[in-house]
């Protein structure tokens, strides 16, 4: 399984760059090379994610679109890059959920989400899984939550990092029904894992791209998924929702943004061919093997999303008294 997912991974490089060649120049916008940002480092989810959907549309259009990865302060560095650039369309930056989330979590940063930014699609979602070794004496939510609290402080659950999505969501679970619950942060959502099935950290909250595999192997129980609807990566799986606790919701996201004043008629274009881009069942395969859902959405769409994440994360984030580390 492990090794199957690395050759995806290599392919999906491979393709993103196979995507990206020059074109034939032709007039009408875009008559020169696309920029794609991509705020963190090569090779994981959201930069495979962003080269997939780049490298499709520049199939679509018979025009070069590339991927540059900016590294840096959680995704800051880029996002502040991005917010500089000219707003004429030869820009685009991948906006993970960072984009919504580091405004609470950091004093500073280089970009405003909203007024920096026009929205062009959110491309995908990827929800995040509550697990537990399959040793604990839980086999629902319900379950668990009475578990920990006839035994207070004994109890600690993983994640992939302080800030990360998986730790929102879990500082969601601990505030609503677990106040005891201890945060153990790990630097990736791997060790996390790892950490959940040696038993050390019994609960974990974790990517679907991480767990999924350990679920289908019998070393993680999947209890529940904090997305609105099921997860196309583990369907059987039941959201927080239909677990009895509807006020924990929420997943990472992947979408595309333009500098804020980039032509209308340009957002326009994108969007289409990043929607048509995943509409495929070829295209919706790898993202499922990479756990995300497809959304495609409109730019509308995504900037509600946008605003209301915003809300929604500052106020866990400053319910839990998280700091960026």
């Amino acid at each position: 399984m492990r090794t199957d997912r690395r050759r995806f991974i290599a392919g999906a490089l491979a393709l993103g760059a196979a995507g990206a060649t020059p074109a034939h120049a032709q007039s009408g916008y875009p008559n020169r090379p696309v920029r794609v940002i991509v705020p963190f480092a090569p090779g994981g989810v959201t930069d495979v994610t962003a080269r997939l959907i780049s490298g499709k549309i520049g199939e679509q259009l018979d025009k070069q679109f590339y991927v540059e990865n900016i590294v840096g302060g959680s995704g800051n560095v880029g996002m502040g890059q991005a917010a500089r650039a000219a707003p004429d369309g030869y820009t685009m930056l991948t906006a993970f959920s960072s984009l919504v989330i580091n405004p609470a979590l950091f004093e500073r940063i280089p970009y405003d989400p909203v007024k920096d930014f026009d929205p062009v699609s959110l491309a995908v979602t990827s929800t995040t899984v509550l697990v537990v070794n399959p040793d604990l004496q839980a086999s629902n939510v319900r379950e668990l939550v009475a578990l920990i609290r006839a035994n207070p402080g004994k109890f600690s659950y993983a994640s992939a990092g302080a800030g990360t999505t998986s730790h929102l969501a879990g500082e969601q679970f601990r505030l609503a029904l677990a106040p005891d619950l201890v945060h153990v942060p790990f630097g990736g959502g791997a060790p996390a894992m790892s950490s959940v099935v040696a038993g050390h950290t019994p609960i974990g909250m974790g990517a679907p791209a991480v767990v999924v595999p350990l679920v289908n192997d019998g070393k993680l129980r999947a209890l529940a998924v904090t997305s609105n609807m099921r997860t196309e990566t583990l369907p059987r799986v039941p959201t927080m929702a239909e677990s009895g606790y509807p006020d924990i919701a929420g997943d990472s996201f992947v979408g595309f943004v333009v500098p804020a004043g980039t032509p209308k008629d340009v957002i326009a274009l994108l969007n289409r061919e990043i929607v048509r881009s995943l509409r495929t069942s070829e295209m919706k395969e790898r993202m499922a093997m990479l756990g995300n859902d497809v959304v495609a959405s409109s730019p509308e769409e995504f900037g509600q999303r946008i605003k209301a994440e915003l809300s929604i994360w500052a106020k866990v984030i400053k319910a839990a008294n998280i700091r960026a580390g």
